[in-house]
């Protein structure tokens, strides 16, 4: 299996970063596969290497984040070389169908997760699910204070104490999932109360955990599988922060996927669609569950490994993913707010 990385770039807004010559260059050998991955590769090489030996032929892997691949998938057209597009999120796989660049999988694909995992048209399939959560510092406030509704997280005796990733595409599509919900003038309100709580930056989750652990900050906000791997790492005696699953379909406690689909132009589709068969299959089910402490959205997989809160247990905001497309708009929002 062959390997790209361009180098990661964060987005800025109203534009749409186009990626590295490394990933649109030819690299003089011939693949039978190449699947674009928005995934971090640290989390999913290891995934991808078992995936090529399943498929029956070579695979070449292109990493860049989700939006810039989306983005490049969009300006190659018909002459992509991309079989397969495995995203980090649900909004680049909803920009992708709008165009009409993804071809419908199979019902046998489809029914392998419930229908709230998978297009309705069709076109993409998830493959994990994360839960948004607020880590909290159980010695500044017990989880029965923790915010449980974006106006209770903008009261301001929260002020200074928050913090969150602003360049992380996690944060992002949370974002996007209050502009869908609240409207666009109502996202801009709280946002604008959001940021008057002077909330803290950090340039990525680990280290907004980070913050959190030792006290720096009460709360923050991130995704679930961030605590479940650093407690698997140093046991739970060793971690401070606590985490905290948001009830009452709040955006707070959005479930966004990743996914895969099928380039509608690919020159082998036999061979994508096994491609697909296999990141929603047991092995790479359990893989998600054990490996990412992500949820695999396979019904009958539970984690051997991570203590992990039933994936139906949860109560996220009742939205279709596929709506969290409108990153730009959102950017632009973050930037005009100060938040970005």
């Amino acid at each position: 299996m062959r390997r790209l990385r361009p180098h990661r770039r964060p987005l800025v807004a109203g534009v749409v970063l186009l990626l590295s010559a490394a990933l649109t260059a030819c690299s003089g050998q011939s693949s039978d596969l190449t699947i674009y991955s928005g995934r971090n590769p640290e989390l999913v090489d290891g995934l991808l290497q078992q995936l090529e030996e399943q498929v029956g032929g070579t695979v070449e892997i292109r990493y860049a984040g989700s939006a810039e691949l989306a983005a490049q998938l969009l300006e190659e057209g018909d002459a992509t070389e991309a079989d397969v597009f495995f995203s980090q999120d649900a909004g680049a796989l909803g920009a992708l169908d709008e165009a009409g660049r993804l071809q419908p999988l199979p019902p046998v694909t489809l029914e392998a997760v419930p229908a709230s995992y998978r297009a309705d048209d069709g076109s993409w399939v998830a493959t994990s699910a994360r839960s948004r959560v607020i880590f909290f510092d159980p010695r500044q406030v017990p989880e029965a204070e923790v915010p449980n509704t974006l106006e209770a997280l903008v009261d301001p005796k929260w002020k200074g104490r928050i913090g969150y990733p602003p360049t992380n595409p996690s944060w992002q599509a949370f974002v996007t999932s209050v502009r869908v919900l609240l409207g666009e003038e109502g996202a801009r309100q709280w946002l604008t109360a959001f940021a008057a709580n002077e909330p803290k930056r950090y340039d990525n989750n680990i280290l907004t955990l980070d913050a959190v652990d030792r006290g720096e900050i009460a709360l923050g906000l991130s995704n679930h599988y961030y605590w479940y791997e650093r407690v698997a790492e140093v046991g739970l005696a060793n971690v401070t922060a606590r985490v905290h699953y948001v009830p009452g379909g709040s955006p707070l406690g959005l479930v966004n996927v990743a996914g895969a689909g099928v380039i509608g132009t690919t020159d082998n589709p036999e061979m994508a669609q096994r491609a697909v068969d296999f990141l929603v299959g047991p092995t790479a089910q359990q893989y998600f569950a054990d490996v990412t402490a992500e949820y695999p959205v396979r019904p009958g997989v539970t984690s051997t490994v991570h203590d992990l809160a039933p994936l139906d247990s949860l109560q996220p905001p009742d939205i279709d993913l596929s709506e969290l497309a409108s990153l730009q708009q959102t950017q632009s929002m973050l930037q005009e707010t100060g938040l970005a």
